[in-house]
């Protein structure tokens, strides 16, 4: 009996699609079930130099845009074309921000294997007037396939450098293709396993973001660690009500797993929408996040903004504003209704943080 070997491309190359590139292709070497290439679908860009992203990626093993002075394996290949990338896959992995998936899922209709799985490391949702829909479930909608999740603790650049983390999938019903992605991105510096909560792994990872824009804003105005710490934990108390409002199967012990509590820690301290909530807090807002976003990011992109303001819709369309006070303030201040400094209260000489009630 023939055994079935799995085929991997991987849909982006940015900072943590590169990562991903690079922990995936040096598991396909190892394992026999795999081939040992592994594709990854490039944006095409013209670097300064006037070459091309993919011919540099494929020359040096590099990309040196998004993932400089890491090598991402001899066995990666960056492909241009979408549709070639994905034509032999019967594994993909999705890591584009969250705001081009449905342009990228239109054009794959018809074009992947039937037998195809798919896993989304995407954090962020798609709001329209029939409510909110999160990215894997547009994935399954849209390609008909399974699709579980990938969300945890999780600076690209530290493991690209195999500096030790964590990470959680999520999945619906197989856990034995849960088992295959773990294996697939599994190594001794990133630790995965598998949960049955496919939305709560999914919500943890997108709505994490927001509450890291509320933090960022604190460390803008210099409040202290006090205030930052009260405000993740108002956060976390709020993406747990959130989601379990939206999906009453969410696990509580969820949010003790990497892509809840500690992706809320890491994301807060380090993360990039941290750090251009900052630069907004610090230039009073009167900065865009987008001219911020240009200047910092070095063309990766922000996901906390246009989340709170998916988040903020859901809010509205339901009445739910007022019993998520710090979502709500989060979107107000990003879109210029509040200051950043309405991030908390000012009564007096005392600094207070609004009652964030239980749901």
């Amino acid at each position: 009996m023939i055994q079935k070997k799995y085929q991997v491309t991987i849909i982006g190359s940015g900072n943590w699609g590169s990562v991903a590139a690079k922990l995936i292709a040096s598991n396909t070497l190892k394992l026999n079930s795999f081939h040992d290439e592994v594709r990854m679908w490039v944006f095409e860009e013209t670097l300064p130099n006037g070459e091309k992203l993919t011919d540099i990626i494929n020359k040096t093993n590099e990309n040196v845009k998004y993932l400089p002075g890491i090598t991402l394996g001899s066995n990666v290949v960056a492909d241009p074309d979408l549709e070639h990338a994905v034509k032999d896959a019967n594994m993909l992995v999705f890591v584009t921000p969250h705001q081009f998936m449905e342009g990228i899922c239109k054009r794959l209709v018809g074009k992947i294997k039937g037998d195809a799985e798919a896993i989304s490391l995407i954090k962020g949702m798609e709001v329209n007037p029939e409510g909110p829909q999160m990215i894997s479930s547009l994935i399954s909608k849209q390609l008909g396939v399974n699709c579980c999740v990938l969300m945890g603790a999780n600076i690209a650049n530290e493991i690209a450098l195999q500096k030790f983390s964590e990470a959680t999938v999520g999945y619906k019903e197989d856990e034995e293709v849960a088992q295959r992605w773990v294996q697939i991105f599994g190594t001794p510096y990133f630790h995965v396993s598998a949960v049955r909560d496919v939305e709560g792994v999914e919500l943890c990872g997108t709505l994490k973001n927001v509450v890291a824009i509320a933090a960022g804003f604190v460390d803008g105005l210099e409040m202290g660690n006090n205030t930052k710490a009260a405000i993740m934990r108002i956060g976390l108390n709020e993406m747990k009500a959130f989601s379990k409002l939206m999906f009453p199967s969410v696990c509580d012990n969820t949010f003790f797993e990497s892509c809840g509590v500690a992706d809320l820690i890491t994301t807060c301290l380090g993360g990039r929408n941290r750090k251009v909530a900052d630069a907004f807090a610090r230039s009073g807002g009167k900065r865009s996040f987008h001219e911020l976003e240009a200047e910092l990011l070095h063309g990766q992109k922000l996901q906390g903004v246009s989340t709170a303001e998916e988040v903020y819709e859901v809010l509205r369309q339901r009445g739910w504003q007022e019993s998520f006070p710090l979502f709500k303030t989060v979107h107000e201040i990003c879109v210029g209704r509040l200051p950043p400094s309405a991030i908390v209260q000012q009564s007096g000489n005392a600094t207070q943080i609004p009652v964030y009630g239980r749901l």
